[in-house]
């Protein structure tokens, strides 16, 4: 009756295990700040798009707040334009993308989300977030197929588990003990976390190296101490295993917000085109080449030098740790083995 009681309590044991396998990750990401708008108060707030969901989206400010915006049936959705001699350009809902640079008025409703009256967003802007949803979504397909891959190789360890549990309890009943069903269950649940411990670290990434280009007045032509950087960059890249490569291109305050924003572009452009054609990094591995223009300066855009450091285009090497990490799962040996 004990050796019975012994394995009912392994197959639980191992059910709970097989049934949870992605617990762990949801755990450790910590939730972003969550910006509240006030009930019935009229309020504009300027980010860009993070996520989309039917009627709502996700708006992050550039105070790193994230807004829950809801999309109403008589909300107006149209062009931030420059030129006031011509009409509104109008768009429907589904313009709005993630990386969008958008401008939305609302009012506050009972859960703290905002009810868009109006979004606004220059033609530009939209532009540059349809290139970035481009080459994102392909980047998360074939993360999802790899995390498929992992989930297959998932099921084959639940069901070699299972077959090394019946064989086991074979064994304990022929054998009248229950020592070496622990010791097998162990080493079936063993498989089974390291399986899951490298799916949940697949959207944790590592960074490996960080570089910042700078960038005179006005110009998104890279300096010859600019591309000694990017070769070393270059470099590096090449002897890492699931690397992506981000870049982030950003203006000072001279000149206007949209030109600024035009150029931040440039610059980032300009150092994926020297990564892919000087190089041959494939532009797979290049993530969100997107500018920032004014936004998150780095110095005081008031004085010379703080406006030199913000003319500025930041590269960084990612690796998933998912892919490239070993998984360490180290199990006791029972002191029982026969």
């Amino acid at each position: 009756m004990k050796q019975l009681s012994n394995l009912k309590a392994l197959v639980v044991l191992l059910g709970l295990a097989l049934a949870s396998p992605l617990l762990a990750s949801a755990q450790e990401n910590s939730s972003p700040r969550r910006a509240q708008a006030a009930s019935g108060v009229k309020t504009k707030v300027t980010g860009v798009i993070l996520k989309r969901e039917n009627s709502d989206i996700i708006l992050r400010d550039q105070t790193g707040a994230e807004w829950a915006v809801r999309l109403a049936g008589n909300t107006k959705i149209e062009e931030k334009k420059s030129n006031p001699f011509r009409s509104s350009k109008k768009y429907s809902s589904a313009h709005l993308v993630r990386g969008l640079f958008a401008e939305v008025e609302g009012r506050g409703d009972g859960s703290g989300a905002l009810v868009a009256d109006k979004v606004k967003f220059a033609d530009d802007d939209l532009r540059v977030a349809l290139t970035v949803d481009s080459q994102v979504v392909p980047i998360e397909h074939r993360l999802g197929e790899t995390e498929t891959r992992l989930s297959r190789t998932e099921q084959n360890a639940q069901r070699l588990s299972g077959q090394v549990e019946e064989l086991s309890q074979v064994a304990n009943l022929a054998r009248g003990g229950a020592a070496a069903a622990q010791e097998s269950a162990d080493i079936a649940i063993d498989g089974v976390n390291k399986t899951n411990d490298r799916i949940s670290t697949l959207d944790d990434y590592e960074m490996r190296k960080s570089s910042t280009i700078n960038f005179k007045v006005g110009s998104a032509v890279l300096s010859p101490d600019a591309k000694t950087m990017l070769d070393d960059i270059a470099t590096q890249a090449r002897g890492e295993r699931g690397f992506v490569i981000e870049v982030r291109g950003f203006a000072s305050s001279d000149g206007s917000e949209n030109m600024n924003r035009q150029l931040s572009q440039r610059r980032a452009e300009s150092v994926v085109r020297y990564l892919a054609e000087h190089h041959d990094i494939p532009l797979r591995r290049i993530i969100l080449p997107f500018g920032y223009g004014e936004a998150i300066p780095v110095a005081d855009n008031s004085t010379r030098e703080g406006r030199q450091q913000n003319r500025r285009v930041e590269v960084k090497i990612l690796v998933s740790r998912g892919l490239t990490s070993p998984v360490n799962v180290n199990r006791p040996v029972s002191a029982n083995r026969q």
